[in-house]
């Protein structure tokens, strides 16, 4: 099967436009070889030429950071050269352009120059002397090869600066994704402390209280006591939950929906009862989108655990063409303020809208509440 072999077999760097034309002109080569009818010792020397050339293509490297495959593109291009001597009526000339083509990939452009010019005067000296032409036919020949490499290296720069531009770009999208994440857990952070320092601060005074009280009202004091224990427990149940808001995105390297059903397994545990489904087929997703889609999932969750006095909550996931819908709804006792009551869910509507989604949340007819995210797979188009 594909996936079961190497990785260089089926190496996602190798141009497809490349594969084609290399296919294409070593069928052709093979042709015009047969063509001229050659027996004996040219035919071998030409069919092992040929099943070399194509060995080599299996595993040329596309990238610089090829290893020890770098050398293999020197060695490809030694063969498409040998193919001419070889008797291929100079159908392979096109080869040794992807050949250079390749070294460019891997050696720099520089070095594709260099040998261009080398072989350009190669060429030339072959014509003259090896086939014994005119110095205008050998002229005319190298131009036409001159003119070929340039195009060729053309369409290799420019596949070189794309590749450049997407490196930067996901480079950039990766930082953004860390700032984001940041951002959210300063945010995060900053409700943490109002929400555990309440409970310490009520904690500390019901603590100084039954100091006060000890021994004029010792019943008093106890029941102070009693107070700080029971706040104790509430802060720290309240501690672990924001432990769980606080886990990273990509939990132990899941991505997609199994990400968000390890969130939603998460909260087991919390007294809550927690279901997640995936419904239709899965379609990759942009990484802000699934972003968009995590923290929804994780506000939802949380909301539900501190403020709804939920038993169950019930998240799905839905894929339908080009657009992702993420409902989560639990058995509260709901809230009259609705998305605009919190500046989490405000937050993830804004962040829906910049994907070219939408949020929205509220109480549920018959009681609880519900979040309700639609999103394109890809981010900035309209909903």
């Amino acid at each position: 099967m594909l996936l079961s072999r190497p990785l260089w077999l089926r190496d996602a760097d190798r141009p497809v436009l490349f594969s084609v034309v290399f296919w294409t002109m070593l069928a052709a080569t093979a042709i015009a070889h047969v063509s001229h009818r050659e027996t004996g010792g040219m035919a071998v020397a030409f069919g092992v030429n040929l099943a070399v050339v194509t060995a080599l293509w299996l595993v040329l490297p596309w990238r610089r950071d090829g290893g020890w495959r770098r050398h293999v593109a020197v060695v490809f291009l030694l063969a498409t050269l040998t193919l001419g001597p070889a008797g291929s009526a100079e159908v392979h000339q096109l080869l040794t352009l992807i050949a250079i083509a390749n070294i460019a990939f891997v050696h720099g452009m520089r070095a594709a120059f260099f040998i261009i010019g080398w072989t350009s005067a190669a060429l030339f000296v072959s014509v003259v002397m090896w086939f014994g032409r005119g110095v205008t036919d050998a002229v005319a020949q190298t131009a036409v090869f001159v003119v070929f490499s340039a195009f060729v290296l053309g369409m290799t720069s420019a596949v070189l600066e794309a590749r450049s531009a997407r490196a930067d770009a996901q480079r950039l999208l990766a930082r953004v994704r860390e700032l984001t994440v940041a951002q959210e857990r300063a945010r995060m952070g900053a409700e943490m402390h109002d929400s555990i320092g309440h409970h310490l601060t009520v904690i500390k005074m019901s603590l100084e209280n039954a100091e006060r009280f000890r021994t004029r009202s010792p019943e008093a004091a106890w029941d102070d006591v009693r107070q700080a224990k029971g706040l104790t427990v509430e802060a720290l149940a309240d501690a672990r939950r924001w432990v769980r808001a606080l886990r990273p995105l990509a939990l132990e390297g899941r991505v997609g929906s199994a990400a968000l059903e390890r969130l939603a397994a998460s909260f087991d545990g919390t007294g809550l009862a927690v279901s997640f489904e995936v419904v239709g087929g899965e379609v990759p997703l942009e990484p802000d989108v699934e972003l968009v889609l995590y923290r929804v999932l994780q506000e939802g969750l949380t909301n539900a655990v501190r403020h709804a006095g939920a038993r169950h909550v019930r998240g799905r996931l839905a894929f339908d063409g080009g657009h992702v819908q993420l409902v989560i709804t639990d058995d509260g006792r709901g809230r009259d303020d609705g998305a605009a009551g919190g500046f989490g869910l405000r937050s993830l509507a804004e962040r829906a809208r910049a994907v070219g989604g939408t949020l929205i949340a509220g109480d549920r007819r018959g009681g609880g509440f519900e979040v309700r995210a639609e999103l394109p797979v890809r981010a900035g188009v309209a909903s």
